[in-house]
């Protein structure tokens, strides 16, 4: 289960790029009731956002031109370096290089996998301080054109485990970390793309108490729903959204519920 003792290839952090942060955290406040904390103009306007006092994802501002507003999965890699490389020699490429974040707070690169799902690394540093609880970060899917292929990318970078799972019209694979229990280690899952409009791309899922109430409030604050909730045996409740700027995310009402 996704949780905040991180260790290599575990999801460590989430943002969100918008271009409109006053809007965004507007939204996801009335959504999960998150509270936004600016860092300060030295940060360039990046924020976090807070559950209870502790954070749950971070919220930054697009200023490029084109950028499209979308959330980041950020992984832990002991070597980001080497991470970088393995990307490259995978068919993948760096859009940002490693480089220093704030002080003692690590390194961080951004990457797009060989398929064109956009992610990102951390080497040591901090993380989420709540997650697999109602209103934060709970698992992470990715979708792709050949799961089978983005595995092996991944293992390379991260040496993850996988695992099949038969899903309505489709094999799911379970993704864990590559140290542990297995099942007590996974963290999302690889499923193909089902579309031709559709891009490959990572989705963040965040737990709630109530689906159906979230989709409600999704759209009675100007955002969008792409897949009402429905349930999944064996899995719980879930829903695929945007929010007002077109970020894609989605929410699960795991069963059995998680403390």
């Amino acid at each position: 289960m996704l949780g905040t003792d991180f260790r290599a290839g575990s999801p460590v952090w989430i943002d969100l790029g918008s271009p409109d942060t006053d809007a965004a955290a507007a939204f996801y406040g009335a959504v999960f009731g998150w509270q936004h904390l600016s860092l300060g103009p030295e940060a360039g306007g990046y924020g976090l956002f807070q559950k209870d006092g502790r954070t749950v994802a971070a919220l930054g501002r697009l200023t490029e031109e084109g950028a499209v507003p979308a959330w980041t999965t950020y992984f832990r890699s002991d070597d980001i370096l080497a991470t970088a490389r393995d990307v490259v020699a995978g068919g993948g490429r760096v859009r940002v290089e490693p480089m220093s974040v704030g002080e003692g707070e690590g390194r961080l690169a951004q990457f797009t996998d060989a398929q064109g799902a956009e992610f990102a690394v951390l080497e040591s540093g901090a993380g989420l301080e709540k997650a697999s609880e109602d209103d934060t970060l709970v698992w992470v899917e990715l979708h792709t054109a050949d799961p089978e292929a983005a595995i092996r990318f991944y293992q390379r970078l991260f040496g993850w485990r996988s695992q099949d799972m038969q899903a309505p019209g489709m094999t799911y694979r379970v993704l864990s970390i590559g140290a542990g229990d297995q099942e007590e280690g996974s963290f999302g899952g690889v499923a193909p793309l089902q579309s031709d409009q559709e891009t490959a791309r990572w989705v963040p899922y965040f737990a709630v108490a109530d689906a159906d109430a979230v989709v409600t409030s999704v759209r009675d604050n100007g955002g969008t729903v792409l897949m009402p909730a429905a349930d999944v045996p064996d899995v719980g409740r879930i829903a695929w959204l945007t929010d007002p700027g077109q970020a894609v995310f989605a929410i699960l009402r795991p069963n059995p519920r998680q403390g």
